[in-house]
């Protein structure tokens, strides 16, 4: 009981703490005539983002994005909309559907019922304490709008307004009833993060809870004709199985439903990841953070973590290679293997995410992964990174090593990166082309799957730590068919492994040539 408490009161200290920010932040100008502030406040009401960006200074200290614009203006404009926002992590999603876009609705009197759901109940009144803390200490909201503020409290999930506007919260899978019954039902529901990873496997409860959403949730809504119903969802899409990715999948189908019907959808989703791709690191929402701090943020972390986070990419641990079949050990001297390749897979997308290129050894029934580069940069990078191994590893010593690079087709230039580096330095690394047609990238891949399932798979132990290593380690563990997880470095492994099996199944079918010893009498 006594910890509870302790997390009450911290609670509502942070609660506390919050109002003062608040109030310290909306100042106002005392002296400004009556008539001056109602033409501003009108000027204001005009655009979302510049209402929402002079109310709530604390929040906007940097201009809003292109999709808080986007998505709010959607919500505002459509009496009837059920929206998705699939938004990053840390894309202020919660700010504006929670707070900036009902408390717009209500000041302009377009709403008198919000309905917010959160993952637990705690939860839920913590996303509503934000809104009952402006309308009680933002000082701009009630110089212009006057006090709002009447009874109740966010800490028991539900306060009302002086002229009658009502917000409850709930946790997820509460039942709504008592909400459906009165008669006042809600005209704004939103929904804020409610994915929990604890639970997307279980594909019992995942159903239920979208069925929850459509039924039990969407269901307080007033259906009679004319009636406001607007819902907004919010969240990251971080797994294939989560309430998002089959709520957005719903979305999609009901609204092709409705164009195929003549009608115009009321079912939104509004996608948006952190950046435009993983070449440039372009961000969506540059006004707050730039390319650099994306392309930092992706190399602090595994890739896999970041595309579920940031980039609404499903990358499952595991789905095709498992941890366990991931084998760490000594390689052998490079002059004991019974053959070596070293093949490189250049991407010839200009924004195709890796350069990768992996020098395999095999020993008996063994694989032994020596050597990788794998790495968001240039094929001239790449070209001095082999070069400089070759110099300062057993490489320079041993001809067994056979170099490859795979493609059908602009090989001359991709060649043409490692000559110039041999230029440069005085002899040349003989890398080939392997023009050999293949099957399907991804075929290819899993069926190296054995291999790794029998352990006849082993990495380079003394490169365990090495970032190459390890965004190896992580596509694999990624790589599923039809993910959008990157898998470069697999797909330079396989056409490593290819080339070494074909040179010892052309080993074992050498033909000799010689004089056959009479058997007849």
């Amino acid at each position: 009981m006594a910890d509870i408490d302790k997390k009450f009161q911290k609670l509502i200290d942070n609660y506390e703490e919050h109002c003062r920010r608040i109030a310290k932040a909306s100042v106002v100008d005392i002296h400004e005539r009556p008539a001056d502030k109602i033409a501003r406040v009108k000027r204001i009401e005009k655009d979302y983002v510049t209402w929402f960006e002079y109310y709530f200074p604390n929040y906007a200290k940097v201009p809003c994005a292109w999709f808080h614009r986007q998505g709010a203006q959607e919500i505002i404009d459509n009496d009837v909309i059920m929206a998705l926002w699939e938004i990053y992590r840390s894309g202020a999603k919660s700010v504006h559907v929670d707070m900036g876009i009902p408390l717009y609705l209500m000041y302009t009197g377009r709403l008198r019922y919000m309905l917010l759901i959160g993952e637990t109940e705690d939860k839920a009144h913590k996303l509503l304490s934000a809104c009952q803390a402006q309308l009680v200490y933002n000082k701009r909201l009630i110089n212009d709008y006057g006090c709002r503020y009447k009874q109740g409290d966010w800490s028991s999930g539900e306060f009302l307004t002086s002229d009658g506007v009502r917000f409850t919260a709930l946790g997820f899978g509460q039942d709504p009833r008592g909400v459906r019954e009165e008669e006042q039902r809600p005209d704004y529901i939103a929904v804020d993060d409610v994915d929990t990873r604890r639970h997307v496997n279980n594909d019992r409860l995942m159903r239920e809870a979208v069925e929850w959403i459509f039924e039990d949730l969407m269901g307080c809504f007033d259906e009679a004709d004319g009636s406001t119903r607007r819902f907004v969802y919010a969240n990251n899409n971080f797994h294939k199985n989560s309430i998002t990715n089959r709520l957005k999948k719903q979305f999609k189908v009901l609204a092709e439903k409705s164009r195929q019907e003549g009608e115009k959808p009321i079912h939104r989703v509004l996608t948006v990841p952190a950046v435009k791709d993983l070449t440039t690191f372009e961000p969506n929402w540059p006004e707050k953070t730039s390319a650099e701090h994306w392309r930092k943020k992706y190399r602090s972390i595994p890739s896999r973590s970041f595309m579920r986070e940031y980039m609404h990419v499903h990358v499952e641990d595991g789905k095709v290679f498992k941890a366990e079949d991931i084998q760490w050990k000594k390689m052998l001297p490079l002059n004991e293997y019974d053959a070596l390749v070293f093949y490189g897979d250049l991407s010839y997308k200009a924004q195709a995410c890796h350069k990768g290129m992996i020098l395999v050894g095999k020993k008996d029934r063994e694989f032994h992964f020596i050597y990788c580069f794998l790495r968001q940069q240039s094929r001239t990078v790449l070209a001095k990174w082999l070069y400089d191994l070759y110099e300062t590893t057993e490489l320079h010593n041993c001809r067994k090593v056979r170099y490859w690079i795979e493609g059908l087709f602009s090989m001359d230039e991709f060649v043409n990166d490692f000559d110039a580096e041999g230029d440069a330095r005085g002899y040349y690394i003989p890398v080939k082309a392997d023009k050999r047609p293949k099957a399907d990238k991804y075929d290819r891949i899993e069926a190296t799957q054995s291999y790794f399932e029998r352990r006849n798979v082993w990495f380079n132990i003394d490169e365990r730590d090495s970032p190459d290593f390890q965004e190896l380690v992580d596509q694999y563990l990624a790589f599923e068919k039809g993910g959008g997880a990157a898998v470069d470095g697999p797909d330079a492994a396989e056409g490593a492994l290819s080339k070494l099996n074909t040179v010892f199944r052309q080993a074992k079918g050498t033909y000799r040539v010689g004089i056959r010893a009479q058997r007849k009498y």
